[in-house]
């Protein structure tokens, strides 16, 4: 076997220890399944009654040629689970229709998934359509292929009918004298007419078929009195396709008309978000995203929400849910929809699955990323050997974070083995003097952490990696060697102008170490820097918010440090210390006039 082929056989080894660990983790669900590749591009989706069945029988035992050449291509896969059986389909149609995934073409050749759509137009128009735009048209689907679609639009065409004649018709065409077209080319049609029409067309598309299975009905018996039993037979057919295929094809609810929910996880830092657009019914379709979190959840998910309708194929739902904790008042404020958290029924159901998705999406994340870090253990070694140094095994990473110079903070995290040892993670306030001198904070840090390893006989680090570039390595070094005396490699981890891992700097040389952004040492030091930063972050949040907090506790008089520190380490925020009665302020040790004294600042406080 060649050198080529061993590596490759390598790689896909540890692809194939990946997929498996995923596997573990599938849920006895109904649900849709994307297969991806390591591009992180969709290979193929499919639809699944039992999810942990389905796709664990793409890696068990033999398959027919398609099939064994996309699960050689498969790097990863991806799960959205699902109420029903019937909602896996329809998302399966819509995935399969947003993204053409190459072995859905192949292996489904031929399928088109469609939706019916009428224009926005002075005169509209019913019409079969495969793209759906932002273009101020009304969309209902989508069907499970060209020929539903064509039969429900025969069926409103002759029902409810709109414009069907080209724009400059002169004289009544042959739909008008069929009874299929409103007639613009024959007599003005206001718009008033056209929205009766439409409004009908709507309601059929949100269940309510009772009122088109009268009027064919009394169409039918017309005319067998009429002796006319052709048309007859042709209600008595369309009256079967209504009663057979569209309550089949076509499943609406009022409690999901046009809205969109979002959910998320939290856990170790990161958070996990899942949207499920619900129309006509059923997830019509998901978003989702897993990043690390520098904030309360809560206020990520507002963020997220707020930004997500910026974006241009987000369109405005009627109705929107959201857990409870998100704070509602300020989204109304941004979006103008009913903002909501249901607390029982089919809506509450829904905001718990799309709760339970974010969590086993989730989950898998961090499971991957923990085989991540046991396989790191030996990286180790490729990272000392790429920076020429004896050992890596041990390493201890800082970044800096503050708001316009001020409030400025340092975290380190420390990673053993290739695994993160939280424990010994630490926090760093810098003095004011060093607040807009990089290189001075950077040394403060440097110093204050490694001289006080040597006063208490700690073990040192085999590698200190800074956040940063020439300045930060040149401080931290300047400290190590000079002042410290120390021997202690440095380097720096490298942004790009997006603030993503872009290339590691060797301390000594200062120049850029050359690493495959496919690799294991690439991917390790990623992990690092991201943790590192999520780390400072986080701690400047919460250094910024009791700042702000003590501030409007200075304004008080009567409240000193000491009483200040209690109140803050009781209450937690303003909005509770104002809600509290004296009773509790008491029970702190806090006199009933200063309490009183408190209570009525903050009241005249913006929150």
């Amino acid at each position: 076997m060649s050198d080529a082929q061993s590596q490759t056989a390598q790689e896909r080894a540890k692809v194939q220890e990946r997929i498996e660990a995923k596997l573990k983790l599938l849920p006895d669900l109904p649900g849709c399944y994307l297969m991806k590749d390591a591009a992180d591009q969709i290979l193929y989706v499919g639809k699944a009654k039992n999810l942990k069945n389905r796709v664990r029988s793409y890696f068990r035992g033999a398959h027919d040629t398609k099939t064994t050449k996309l699960v050689s291509e498969i790097d990863h896969f991806e799960t959205i689970i699902t109420n029903s059986n019937k909602e896996a389909l329809l998302l399966e149609i819509n995935l399969i229709q947003q993204y053409k995934p190459p072995f859905n073409i192949r292996l489904k050749e031929g399928t088109m998934y469609p939706y019916l759509k009428i224009t926005k137009e002075r005169h509209p128009q019913l019409i079969i359509t495969s793209n759906v735009t932002k273009d101020g048209g009304l969309y209902f689907g989508p069907f499970p292929n060209v020929g539903a679609a064509t039969q429900t639009q025969q069926l409103l065409h002759r029902v409810y009918p709109l414009r069907r004649c080209g724009k400059n018709e002169k004289r009544a065409c042959f739909y008008y004298h069929l009874g299929q077209c409103i007639g613009p080319c024959d007599h003005e049609v206001t718009k008033d007419m056209y929205q009766q029409q439409i409004q009908k067309i709507k309601q059929f598309f949100n269940g309510d078929i009772q009122p088109i299975m009268t009027q064919l009905k009394d169409k039918m018996q017309a005319a067998a009195e009429r002796l006319d039993f052709e048309q007859a037979a042709d209600y008595r057919d369309q009256l079967q396709y209504i009663e057979t295929t569209i309550e089949r094809q076509i499943i609406m609810s009022q409690d999901y008309d046009n809205t969109d929910v979002f959910a998320y996880d939290f856990q170790r830092g990161w958070i996990s978000i899942q949207v499920f657009m619900l129309r006509q019914g059923s997830i019509l379709k998901r978003e989702a995203a897993i990043y690390p979190a520098y904030t309360d959840p809560d206020e990520e998910l507002t963020t997220f929400i707020a930004r997500f309708y910026q974006e241009e194929n987000h369109l405005l739902p009627k109705a929107i849910l959201v857990p409870e904790d998100v704070d509602k008042d300020l989204l109304s404020q941004v979006i103008s929809v009913p903002i909501s958290t249901p607390q029982r029924g089919k809506k509450k159901s829904m905001l718990d699955l799309c709760a339970k998705n974010s969590q086993l999406a989730l989950n898998e994340r961090l499971n991957l990323l923990d085989i991540q870090a046991q396989q790191t253990r030996g990286v180790s070694e490729d990272l000392a050997a790429a920076l020429g140094i004896p050992l890596a095994y041990h390493i201890e990473a800082f970044d800096h974070s503050n708001i316009s110079g001020t409030g400025l903070v340092s975290g380190m995290v420390v990673y053993k083995e290739g695994k993160p040892d939280r424990k010994s993670y630490r926090k760093f306030k810098i003095k004011e003097s060093n607040q807009t001198n990089e290189f001075a904070h950077t040394q403060e840090v440097i110093r204050r952490r490694y001289s006080r390893l040597l006063r208490e006989e700690q073990p040192l680090p085999n590698l200190i990696l800074m956040d940063g570039g020439k300045v930060q390595v040149r401080a931290a070094r300047q400290v190590i060697e000079e002042e410290l005396g120390l021997s202690i490699p440095v380097a720096g981890m490298v942004k790009d102008d997006k603030h993503r891992t872009a290339s590691l700097m060797n301390g000594y040389s200062e120049e850029l170490v050359e690493l495959d952004r496919h690799s294991p040492v690439f991917h390790y030091i990623q992990r690092i820097q991201e943790e590192v930063h999520r780390y400072a972050i986080s701690y400047h949040r919460q250094v910024r918010s009791k700042q702000q907090f003590a501030s409007k506790l200075d304004a008080i008089p009567g409240v000193g440090k000491v009483t200040r520190t209690k109140l803050l380490k009781h209450f937690k925020s303003l909005k509770a210390m104002k809600e509290a009665s004296i009773e509790d302020y008491a029970k702190l040790g806090v006199r009933a006039e200063l309490a009183e004294r408190i209570i009525a600042y903050l009241s005249k406080q913006k929150d």
